[in-house]
């Protein structure tokens, strides 16, 4: 069977989204090429990924244009509306991910998403670009992705949506001694070292943001969307 090679741009290609989304590429070269690459501090980490996989075009926020490894430099807004690209992989954090989604979504594009703030800030806008413009908004990270995939075929809409949490590394702590707590602490994450998302994490911040952005990815109202601690994660 002949297949299609999709060409995908990746917006935040040298986080851990990015990174993981280039592993599915490279090892599957007769279904996906890279069309452009996007980072930000990790430049040496960029020039690398632009050297394996040859985009045609690159964004880089902290290097110099001549520094583009032969790609065309354009802004993430443009590469994310390319005429030429099927799917738009948006993992960019904080709000640098709200205006390239915008401009996917107008220009009818299938987005792969893991930028929740594109969503906590301007879910009603984004969604109704979405709809207008016969776009796809698709999670690809933490819950999200897993709930999306059990809806897929289902022709019912849940009755409401239950989020896991593990309640943080303070959850057995009085309030007495959450007041104590010292932002060194909080920074201490057993798995990632993520700064502001890692404070989040463990305020439970994250997963407030969390609730917001399944709201608009399933339309669901917020009444109906629970979180459970302790979940097995």
């Amino acid at each position: 069977m002949v297949h299609s090679i999709k060409k995908v741009v990746i917006l935040g290609s040298t986080g851990s989204i990015g990174r993981q989304t280039l592993e599915v590429v490279r090892s599957l070269p007769d279904h996906f090429k890279v069309l452009g690459l996007a980072g930000g501090a990790n430049v040496n980490l960029l020039k690398e990924q632009a050297g394996e996989f040859r985009p045609e075009y690159i964004y880089c926020r902290d290097c110099h244009k001549e520094s583009a490894c032969n790609s065309r430099f354009i802004p993430m807004e443009e590469m994310a509306a390319l005429p030429e690209a099927d799917v738009i992989v948006v993992a960019t954090p904080g709000g640098a991910g709200l205006q390239p989604v915008l401009a996917a979504a107008k220009a009818g594009k299938v987005i792969a998403l893991a930028n929740k703030e594109s969503l906590v800030s301007a879910g009603e806008i984004v969604t109704g670009i979405v709809r207008e413009n016969k776009a796809k908004l698709l999670p690809v990270d933490s819950e999200h992705s897993a709930i999306w995939q059990c809806l897929s075929g289902e022709v019912t809409p849940p009755s409401r949506i239950i989020l896991t949490a593990s309640g943080g590394p303070f959850r057995s702590l009085t309030k007495n001694e959450i007041d104590k707590v010292t932002p060194e602490q909080a920074l201490k994450h057993p798995s990632w070292k993520m700064l502001k998302v890692t404070i989040d994490s463990a305020s439970l911040m994250n997963k407030g943001l969390e609730i917001i952005e399944a709201r608009w990815l399933f339309d669901m109202h917020i009444q109906n969307i629970q979180v459970v601690i302790p979940a097995v994660v």
